[in-house]
């Protein structure tokens, strides 16, 4: 087990719809510093000239990771993670997908690293995807992106090892909550 004291990167997973996003925007509100794993698949959808859909997502999501290994998204993130810790105590990373992803990060970051799980039930998940503002999923694809990111990205793996998970069943006053007094307790700040 790590020495989590003095954690200074906290990656945040969870399924689709399971709060982490909110979790990492809140934290940005407090002054942390917040890096998105899916900012740069959809910059390089964006960069492609494709429009910013679930589906060109998953294709440049996959394309990286069949060209550059499952860590890919995690290996194009080091450098701008590396720079974010020079400036700043703490930084959020929203998004972690893959095993090999955690894997490389934990390589790199060690015990100064500690990994959040936002869990929720998967009709909560659902339904909150198909409210939400930005590309709102049916119940059926909500569903065929927890497969495709189970079995392709190997998404299981980091929610499975999370030093902590936080259970998303309430409001989310009540999740943000128990993440402020979570990283309190860790002695995490900005």
């Amino acid at each position: 087990m790590t020495n989590h004291q003095q954690a200074r990167a906290v990656a945040l997973v969870g399924m689709p719809g399971s709060g982490k996003t909110l979790c990492a925007k809140h934290l940005e509100a407090r002054g942390f510093f917040q890096f998105r794993f899916g900012g740069i698949v959809t910059d390089e959808v964006s960069r492609r000239g494709w429009a910013i859909t679930p589906e060109n997502e998953r294709i440049v999501r996959e394309g990286f990771r069949a060209e550059e290994g499952m860590d890919a998204i995690a290996r194009r993130a080091l450098p701008a993670l590396e720079a974010a810790l020079e400036v700043h105590e703490s930084i959020i990373i929203d998004g972690l997908y893959s095993f090999s992803e955690y894997k490389t990060l934990q390589e790199r970051f060690g015990g100064r690293m500690v990994v959040i799980a936002v869990s929720c039930a998967r009709r909560l998940r659902y339904g909150r995807l198909a409210e939400r503002p930005e590309r709102p999923l049916t119940a059926q694809q909500a569903e065929q992106r927890d497969y495709q990111e189970i079995e392709t990205l190997e998404k299981g793996g980091p929610i499975a090892i999370a030093d902590y998970t936080l259970v998303n069943d309430s409001t989310p006053d009540d999740l943000l909550a128990a993440l402020d007094g979570l990283l309190d307790t860790l002695g995490i700040t900005p």
